[in-house]
C-alpha cells in the first residue's frame, strides 16, 4: 500500500486525525504541540499520526493536501488546515461547530 492510500485510509476511518510532528503527549514541535491543545480544549478524542515516524508518510501528507506544513488536521475525511487555520477555527468558535457530534 502507498503513503496516499495509508493516508487516505486512515483520514476516511477516523473522524478526527491530527498528522503532526510527535505524540500528543511528546509534541515534538511547537505548532503541533498547540494544535493539540486546541483539540483537547475541544473535548474531542482524535487519532494522532506521527510523521517522524515514516519519512513516506511525512512527505506523503504534505503531497496528500497539496499543504507544505504540519501539523494537518483533517475532520470527517476533510482536509481543514494547519496550526495557524485551527487558532483562527478555534477563536471564532468554527471548529467547534465542525466537531459538533463527534465523541470525545
Amino acid at each position: 500500500m502507498s503513503a496516499q492510500d495509508t493516508i487516505r485510509q486512515t483520514v476516511t476511518a477516523n473522524p478526527v486525525v491530527l498528522y503532526m510532528k510527535g505524540t500528543p503527549q511528546f509534541p515534538m514541535c511547537g505548532f503541533s504541540a498547540g494544535a493539540v491543545q486546541i483539540l483537547k480544549n475541544c473535548g474531542v478524542s482524535f487519532a494522532a499520526v506521527n510523521v517522524l515516524e515514516d519519512p513516506e508518510v511525512r512527505q506523503g501528507i504534505k503531497e496528500f493536501a497539496n499543504w507544505p506544513t504540519i501539523p494537518q488536521l483533517y475532520i470527517k475525511g476533510e482536509f481543514v488546515g494547519g496550526s495557524d487555520i485551527m487558532k483562527e477555527l478555534f477563536a471564532s468558535g468554527e471548529l467547534q461547530k465542525m466537531l459538533e457530534g463527534i465523541e470525545g
